[in-house]
């Protein structure tokens, strides 16, 4: 039975200076909501409260997210707002949130093995940080369900644009029911030519103690890291391993574009401001802004200080 979940969120961000300057890439909202508590609260819902995040440096602000604030909550208190107080005091008490350092940033696989301790020999639930899914049925319940009736791991699948498959890691596998496969290989960022299907791993994964030893016989891969899946093809080699499709919608927060287009989603969806700003999603559209018209261009000169008086 799976009790934990680990949630790896080391990384620099690079791709979103300079916003992640001072500011981890996990913690940049969704709407109104950091990234990260998106995870926690899928791991949370899925019936998990024993959680780990692997952290590096520059992300104080992760673990200062899942504290109490006393001041902040008595300034709220004090002026009447009980559903902003409320909120913000469900986030420290949903869950139990530990912490360890990726002290040097060298992969996926070795931010993992920092878990090693915490884990304690027990199965445990990966789940990326910088990834949201949208689902009818809980992702994460169901790689746990899996795990508990093979007793081997299982990882989340999502089918793609065969395009696109250098970005992920991709799986050949044989299907034993609907939506589930039995996997013979996996391969890291192939390119499309050398992709063995367009399944490709979800950022969600069932994982036993073991993947730790295999992490340590994993030698450094692409960009010279520890792969993560480098680590389970050699796991591969000695247990069976599942991939179950997910029934919905990954959001990679990693990269600026699926980054909006995960605000747009969830801001049509959000109950507060979703009936307005769809309203003005379609006017966008019906305007000549929705096709990057001079007029627009106007007001991007003005921003930048030309035609200012």
């Amino acid at each position: 039975m799976i009790r934990k979940a680990v949630i790896p969120a080391a990384g620099y961000g690079t791709r979103f200076l300079p916003a992640t300057k001072a500011q981890p890439k996990e913690m940049l909202p969704v709407v109104d909501t950091p990234t990260i508590q998106f995870v926690v609260e899928e791991a949370v819902n899925a019936g998990i409260t024993d959680i780990l995040i692997i952290i590096g440096k520059g992300k104080r602000a992760i673990e200062e997210h899942f504290d109490r604030n006393f001041e902040l909550e008595a300034e709220l208190e004090a002026k009447g707002k009980t559903a902003e107080l409320e909120a913000i005091r469900r986030i420290s008490q949903m869950a139990d949130v530990h912490f360890v350092w990726q002290k040097e940033l060298r992969g996926l696989g070795d931010a993992v093995r920092c878990a090693r301790h915490h884990v304690n020999g027990e199965p445990f639930l990966l789940m990326l940080g910088d990834t949201l899914i949208q689902s009818r049925r809980s992702v994460a319940r169901r790689l746990m369900e899996l795990y508990d009736h093979y007793n081997e791991p299982v990882v989340a699948l999502e089918r793609v644009d065969p395009a696109k498959v250098s970005r992920y890691g991709v799986i050949d596998g044989t299907p034993i029911a609907d939506d589930l496969y039995l996997i013979r290989r996996l391969v890291e960022k192939p390119s499309v030519d050398e992709a063995p299907s367009n399944l490709t791993i979800a950022s969600r994964y069932a994982l036993g103690p073991r993947i730790f030893e295999y992490i340590d016989r994993t030698p450094p891969g692409k960009n010279r890291e520890i792969q993560l899946t480098d680590a389970m093809q050699l796991m591969l080699e000695d247990v069976a391993m599942y991939g179950s499709v997910i029934d919905g919608c990954r959001h990679d927060i990693g990269n600026k574009l699926d980054f909006l287009r995960t605000n747009v989603i969830f801001g049509l969806e959000h109950p507060e401001i979703g009936p307005e700003f769809r309203q003005f999603i379609r006017e966008l559209a019906a305007s000549e802004f929705g096709d990057g018209s001079s007029e627009m261009g106007d007001r991007g000169q003005g921003r930048s200080g030309k035609g200012q008086a």
